[in-house]
C-alpha cells in the first residue's frame, strides 16, 4: 500500500471510528459541554488528527486511543447519570451570581468572570439592567441563566386570565414542490383540500419552497419566488369580524325599536353572541 493510498485509507477509518464514538457518547458531545467532555472532544479529535497523518506509526494504537477516551468518557457519563456527588464533581454545579438585583462579587471572583462578561452574557438574553434581575447563576457550561423580577417580566395571557388554545406541531405537507401524503394525512387533510388551498392563494405546487399546515388547520407556505407576496390565512380573522359585525348589528337594533319585547330579545341574543365571541377570541385572533 502507497503512502496516498495508506492515507486514504486512515482517513476513512477514522472518520467512521470518530462518527461511532460520537454516536455511542450521544448528542451531548454536540451540543453543550462540561469541562470533562471538553477534554475529553479536543484529544480524541487530536489523536484521530495525529493518527490519520502520522504514517510511520501504527494507526491501530490511535484507533484504540480513541476507543479508549471514548469507553472512559461512556463511562462517566453513566456515572453522573447514578451518582449525584460524582455528577458534581465532573460537570460541575451552577454558582449564583446576582440575587435581589445584586452581584454576588466573591461568587464572580470564584468563576473568574468579570463585570464586563457578566454584563455581556446578560445583554445576550435581553437583559441590560442588572436591577432588574431577581436571581442569575452561571451554569456549570458556562452560559447564564436570569429570572427577572416580577415586575419586570414580560405579560403572559395568563396574567391577563386569558384562555388560549392549545398548539399542536404544525406538519410540513410539501417540501421542493413534493406533497408529503402521510404528513397530510397525519394534519387530517387531502390531497383535494391542499390544491383548493393552492389555488385561494394562487400560487402552483412546483413553486412552493415548503408548506405547513398549523394546528388551526391553516396553510402557509414558502415560495422558491421570493417576490411573490402570498396573502396570510384569514379564515379566523374574518370569522371574528363577522361575529363581531353580527353582535354590533343585533346592539343596534335593540336600540332602534320601540318595541320592549323586541329590545329584550335583541339585547339578550347581542349578549349571547357576545359571550361567544369572548370565548372564541383567542382561537380566532390571527
Amino acid at each position: 500500500m502507497n503512502e496516498w493510498s495508506e492515507l486514504l485509507f486512515r482517513t476513512f477509518l477514522f472518520i467512521l471510528s470518530l462518527f461511532l464514538v460520537t454516536k455511542l457518547l450521544g448528542k451531548k458531545q454536540i451540543s453543550q459541554l462540561t469541562l470533562f467532555e471538553y477534554i475529553s472532544g479536543i484529544t480524541i479529535g487530536s489523536i484521530a488528527g495525529e493518527a490519520i497523518t502520522g504514517l510511520e506509526k501504527n494507526y491501530l494504537q490511535g484507533l484504540t486511543a480513541i476507543v479508549i477516551f471514548g469507553v472512559i468518557t461512556f463511562l462517566a457519563d453513566y456515572l453522573s447519570l447514578k451518582s449525584k456527588k460524582f455528577r458534581d464533581w465532573v460537570e460541575g454545579k451552577g454558582t449564583v451570581v446576582i440575587k435581589d438585583g445584586k452581584i454576588l462579587e466573591d461568587n464572580l471572583k470564584k468563576e473568574r468572570y468579570t463585570v464586563d462578561e457578566l454584563s455581556s452574557l446578560l445583554r445576550q438574553q435581553n437583559i441590560f439592567n442588572v436591577a432588574d434581575v431577581e436571581f442569575a447563576l452561571i451554569e456549570p457550561e458556562g452560559r447564564i441563566s436570569a429570572l427577572l423580577k416580577k415586575e419586570n417580566r414580560p405579560l403572559t395571557p395568563k396574567d391577563l386570565q386569558m384562555k388560549m388554545p392549545n398548539e399542536k406541531e404544525p406538519q410540513t405537507v410539501i417540501i421542493d414542490g413534493k406533497i408529503l401524503d402521510g404528513e397530510l394525512t397525519e394534519a387530517g387533510k387531502g390531497r383535494g383540500w391542499l390544491y383548493s388551498e393552492l389555488e385561494k392563494l394562487g400560487v402552483t405546487l412546483d413553486n412552493v419552497f415548503m408548506a405547513q399546515v398549523n394546528s388551526y388547520g391553516e396553510l402557509t407556505v414558502d415560495l422558491y419566488d421570493d417576490k411573490i407576496q402570498v396573502p396570510s390565512p384569514a379564515q379566523r380573522p374574518l370569522l371574528l369580524a363577522s361575529l363581531k359585525k353580527a353582535q354590533a348589528d343585533l346592539e343596534i337594533f335593540s336600540l332602534s325599536t320601540d318595541c320592549e319585547k323586541t329590545k329584550a330579545m335583541y339585547k339578550k341574543n347581542a349578549d349571547l353572541l357576545q359571550e361567544t365571541i369572548n370565548k372564541l377570541s383567542p382561537y380566532l385572533n390571527g
